[in-house]
């Protein structure tokens, strides 16, 4: 059975770090794309950040880049999402979610076939 834990949310100050993390098993970890997404209510699940656990690559979205770093520990199949200089804007449901790595390394919801149960970040100003 496919599982996504994601964990690490919480509360803090603008300005302020977090890391998340994301559990995985029930798949060859190596052979997958892993993702971080966003939502917010009333809004699309955003694509922040996204590694391809085999070569490390990663992709960005425009918003948190230079502000977020996502990697991987391929012995504890577990990927993080250091988040610094933390701004209200990024509240949000945060999710991790795995996809085939089909070569193409993209923040689109459609790539990723299954998702984690989300941790809640507020950021207060």
């Amino acid at each position: 059975e496919v599982q996504l834990q994601a964990s690490g949310g919480g509360l803090v100050q603008t300005g302020g770090s977090l890391r998340l993390s994301c559990a995985a098993s029930g798949f060859a970890f190596t052979d997958y794309t892993i993702a971080w997404f966003r939502q917010t209510p009333g809004k699309e699940r955003e694509g922040i950040a996204c590694i391809g656990i085999d070569d490390g690559s990663t992709v960005y979205a425009d918003s948190v880049k230079r502000r977020f770093a996502i990697s991987s520990d391929n012995a504890k199949n577990t990927v993080y999402l250091q988040m610094d200089s933390l701004e209200p804007e990024d509240t949000a449901v945060y999710y991790c979610a795995a996809g085939y790595d089909h070569g193409l390394l993209r923040l689109i919801r459609g790539d990723y076939d299954y998702w984690g149960q989300g941790t809640q970040v507020t950021v207060s100003s």
